[in-house]
């Protein structure tokens, strides 16, 4: 039987198992962890409780990528590194999956359940957990937070999911008129707003919406551009930003109100260039 470090062929036939499973449990469909914990075994000469353990390794790995994990197999970070790169080079060889968890995410939105809006974690009387530097570590040496941004098809499902919780949040209070009066303004006009859906309070005052969307977990980091913080700055009694997380299983989320700098550490991330 195997013992020491893993070598990159057996991270990579963990990896490649644990995709499949939670692939599996994010459609719907029925799978056997026993029975992929005995494939394992045969590939790698591992025992059973060592890839039970090294699973619960990848679900710490994917919570610093920013990804869903698997329901009962618990993050555990004393894990090596190389398994970091074992993930990347999953979803660098299969960029189609991440879309893929949006067929659920829009046949869901159909007819969606209510969804729930929290407190922000920086909000919630309880400390950070002691893992978060590390999974912010990885989130920065891989571009968690830019990956997000690039899928395209992640962030408009996210508008679409706010802008339905916005028009049935009025109409439940009664302001069908307002309702009718909701713009996905990112939708018609393109980004260069600074926010996403153009919404109202229940009593008709203004509510402009940046919406941030991701599959991960409610501290994944996020991109946001300077034109958004200008006018977080220059609307602040009217401009949030919404944090939907875990969007490929059951959203969630949490809105953050100006000053962010309260909330988030901001970091200069490029610079433009012009010419003299």
């Amino acid at each position: 039987m195997n013992s020491g470090d893993w070598s990159d062929a057996e991270n990579d036939a963990v990896v490649a198992s644990y995709f499949a499973m939670l692939s599996d449990e994010l459609s719907g469909r029925s799978y056997n962890k026993a029975a992929q914990n005995r494939s394992l075994q045969e590939q790698t000469g591992r025992g059973r409780g060592s890839i039970e353990f090294k699973m619960c390794n990848v679900s710490a790995v994917f919570r610093g990528f920013g990804l869903p994990v698997i329901v009962g197999y618990q993050p555990r970070f004393n894990y090596q590194t190389s398994l970091e790169g074992a993930v990347s080079r999953w979803l660098a060889k299969h960029p189609e999956w991440e879309l893929s968890l949006h067929g659920k995410a829009q046949r869901r939105m159909a007819e969606p359940d209510a969804l729930y809006v929290g407190t922000a974690p920086t909000l919630k009387n309880t400390p950070p957990p002691e893992e978060l530097e590390q999974m912010q570590r990885v989130a920065r040496h891989f571009d968690v937070a830019g990956r997000d941004e690039r899928n395209r098809a992640l962030g408009r499902a996210g508008e679409e999911r706010v802008l339905q919780h916005e028009r049935a949040l009025l109409r439940q209070n009664g302001r069908d008129d307002l309702a009718h009066q909701v713009k996905w303004v990112s939708e018609a006009i393109g980004d260069g707003a600074g926010y996403d859906i153009a919404s109202f309070t229940p009593d008709g005052r203004d509510r402009l919406i940046e919406v941030k969307t991701t599959n991960g977990w409610e501290r994944t980091p996020f991109y946001i551009s300077r034109n958004e913080l200008a006018i977080a700055k220059e609307r602040r009694d009217s401009w949030c930003l919404f944090r939907l997380y875990e969007f490929a299983r059951v959203p969630k989320a949490f809105e953050l109100r100006p000053p962010l700098e309260a909330h988030v550490s901001l970091t200069a991330t490029a610079f433009q260039a012009s010419f003299q």
